[in-house]
């Protein structure tokens, strides 16, 4: 039942701790909106504000592509194309100078994941790295102020695969139907824990902020459908080594960190009703799912599942793609293969229109 709970457990005791402060959540003790409080306590002590033009000093360290073509460029979540082309933006080259940004590639700038309209442009908000992110100019401002969420039939679609369109109401995201703007599935769990930070950094003052997303309350501040939303996000998509170098990188900038890269089962041991809701109502239609040999010996397992799978996403122990096979082959009716894989242990996220997944296994 808790099986995307306990997996998210083991990732944050393989790699979460790896450059964490000694201490730094020691006062992290309780459950529910308690431990949020505590971790709103720990996150808002001692912080610095390098300013809004101190983002892009920030983002020299903490949004460089070392992970994807490994270039040395921006990593822009809106345009970034894990598997083909995309845009190329050297720092300060393409910088928003004022002019450009009617197409895609030409300006990237600084986006605020949460609309910095919702807090009146305020700082420290304002300039807060750790959910103000470089971004293609043109993508940003067609993102514009809309909520994040799962897009039914897309009306614009990016180069990377974004997209907007009114919001599919139904499944984990009914509730709200007018227009989102949907993150490839790389991106989704980052942005989701970035609205976590910002709703636990913020704690004290986001009830008075109106939002689409938020209920006007300090505890929850998600609505439903929002909170499914990004609950969903966060189980389906792994942290990543990116963002745990993200975090590293701010944290010296700024003195503060975000607790759910560091510690991403803190997310249902807050939000655990809901957590434990949405675990029940994803695996009503993969709970036989069964990979076999496992452990396997010579780096090739099968995947039988009696629904269509839409993706089959290989992780290994540091949140790192090793394998990603869209629309897989079936073998007969319903076996998948996957082979060349190495010795280790992975992660095994399978996917289906609605639903997801995440399966270890050990090749030996």
């Amino acid at each position: 039942m808790n099986k995307k709970i306990t997996l998210l457990f083991l990732l944050s005791i393989t790699f979460g701790f790896a450059q964490i402060p000694p201490g730094y959540y020691a006062t992290a003790t309780g459950g529910g909106y308690t431990l949020k409080t505590q971790l709103f306590n720990i996150i808002s002590s001692g912080t610095s504000d390098p300013g809004y033009s101190g983002l892009y000093t920030t983002y020299l360290t903490s949004d460089v592509d070392s992970y994807y073509e490994n270039d040395g460029s921006l990593l822009d979540m809106y345009t970034e194309n894990p598997t083909g082309t995309e845009c190329f933006f050297t720092y300060g080259v393409n910088q928003d100078d004022g002019s450009g940004g009617t197409a895609e590639c030409q300006k990237y700038n600084r986006e605020h994941i949460i609309p910095q309209s919702v807090f009146s442009s305020a700082t420290p908000m304002y300039s807060d790295a750790h959910f103000v992110v470089p971004s293609d100019k043109y993508v940003n401002a067609q993102r514009g102020n809309f909520p994040f969420g799962r897009v039914n039939s897309a009306t614009n679609t990016y180069s990377n695969g974004s997209k907007r369109g009114n919001n599919l109401n139904s499944g984990y995201s009914a509730g709200y139907s007018n227009t989102v703007f949907e993150p490839i599935d790389e991106f989704k769990g980052d942005i989701a824990r970035m609205y976590f930070y910002f709703i636990t950094r913020y704690e004290d003052q986001v009830s008075g902020w109106s939002y689409d997303m938020f209920n006007g309350t300090s505890n929850q501040v998600l609505s439903n459908t929002f909170l499914n939303i990004l609950l969903t996000w966060h189980l389906n998509d792994p942290v990543s080594q990116r963002e745990i170098d993200r975090n590293n990188a701010i944290y010296t900038r700024q003195n503060n960190r975000n607790p759910f890269i560091d510690h991403p089962e803190y997310v249902c041991q807050i939000y655990t009703t809901q957590c434990a809701t949405l675990s029940s109502e994803t695996f009503v239609t993969l709970s036989d799912v069964t990979i076999y040999p496992n452990p396997t010996t010579n780096g090739t397992f099968s995947i039988s599942s009696s629904v269509e799978l839409n993706s089959i996403t290989i992780y290994n122990v540091n949140g790192q793609i090793i394998q990603e096979i869209k629309n897989p082959t079936v073998i007969n009716s319903e076996t998948y293969n996957v082979t060349d894989l190495s010795t280790g242990f992975y992660l095994v996220q399978l996917k289906t229109d609605a639903n997801s997944i995440t399966k270890k296994v050990i090749v030996n």
